[in-house]
C-alpha cells in the first residue's frame, strides 16, 4: 500500500475513533463531571459563607480554626487532598467511596478559596450598612444575611463564578481516584485505541465547550447584577 493510501486509511481510522468516542466522552461529562461540579460547588459555597462569616465576626475560638482550614486547603494541591481522603483515610479506618471522596475534597477546596473572595466582598460593603441594620433592631446574623451578604455576593460574583469554571476543569483530577468521569473515559479509550493525542484533544475540546458556555452565563449574570439594586 502506497504512502498516500496509508495516510488516508489512518485518517479514516482516526475520524472513526473520534466519532465513536464522542458520545462515550460526552455522557460521563454530562452524567458525572457536571453533577460532581454542581454538588461540590454548592457544598463549597455553604462552607465558604460559614468561614467568611466566622472570620468577619472574629469569633475567638472558631476564627483561628477557620484560618487554619483556609491555610491548609489553599496551600496544598487538590490532587493531594483527593489522595489523602480516598487513599489515606482507609489507613485509619475511614473508608469513603470514590465519588463522595471527590465531592468532599473539591467542596473543601472550593470553600477555602471562595471564602476569601466572600470575605473581601463583605469587607467592601460600607460599615454603615451593618450599623443601620443593628440600629433598627436586627441581630448581627439577620443583618448579615438580609443586608450585607446580598450586596457582597454581587461583588463576589465574578471570582466565585471563576472558581466554578475552574472546578469544572479540576474534576478531571477525580480520575486519579477511579471516578469514571470524562477524562477517565478518554484514558480508557486511548489505552484501547492507541490514539492518546486525538482522544485527549477531543476531551479538551469538550471541556472547552463546557467552560465557554459557563463563561457566557457569567457575562450574562454580571450584566444582570449591574442593573439590580438592593
Amino acid at each position: 500500500m502506497s504512502g498516500p493510501q496509508t495516510e488516508h486509511v489512518m485518517d479514516q481510522r482516526i475520524i472513526q475513533i473520534l466519532s465513536d468516542s464522542f458520545t462515550q466522552l460526552l455522557i460521563p461529562g454530562i452524567c458525572v463531571t457536571i453533577p460532581l461540579t454542581l454538588i461540590s460547588f454548592a457544598i463549597g459555597l455553604v462552607v465558604a459563607v460559614a468561614i467568611a462569616l466566622i472570620r468577619t465576626a472574629k469569633t475567638p475560638v472558631l476564627e483561628p480554626l477557620a484560618r487554619i482550614y483556609v491555610w491548609i486547603f489553599r496551600g496544598t494541591p487538590a490532587l493531594v487532598q483527593l489522595f489523602v481522603i480516598f487513599f489515606g483515610l482507609p489507613s485509619i479506618g475511614i473508608v469513603i467511596d470514590a465519588f463522595p471522596s471527590a465531592v468532599i475534597a473539591f467542596s473543601l477546596n472550593v470553600g477555602a478559596y471562595a471564602s476569601e473572595a466572600l470575605r473581601a466582598a463583605i469587607g467592601a460593603v460600607p460599615k454603615g450598612q451593618l450599623e443601620a441594620g443593628l440600629c433598627v433592631g436586627m441581630s448581627w446574623t439577620q443583618t448579615m444575611f438580609r443586608i450585607v451578604l446580598p450586596q457582597a455576593f454581587r461583588t463576589a460574583f465574578p471570582p466565585l463564578f471563576n472558581e466554578f469554571i475552574s472546578l469544572v476543569k479540576n474534576t478531571s483530577l477525580a480520575s486519579s481516584i477511579t471516578v469514571y468521569e470524562m477524562f477517565m473515559s478518554a484514558q480508557r479509550i486511548a489505552a484501547r485505541t492507541y490514539e492518546p493525542f486525538w482522544l485527549y484533544l477531543e476531551a479538551a475540546v469538550i471541556y472547552l465547550a463546557f467552560t465557554t458556555i459557563l463563561s457566557r452565563i457569567q457575562v450574562w449574570g454580571e450584566k444582570k447584577l449591574q442593573h439590580y439594586d438592593y
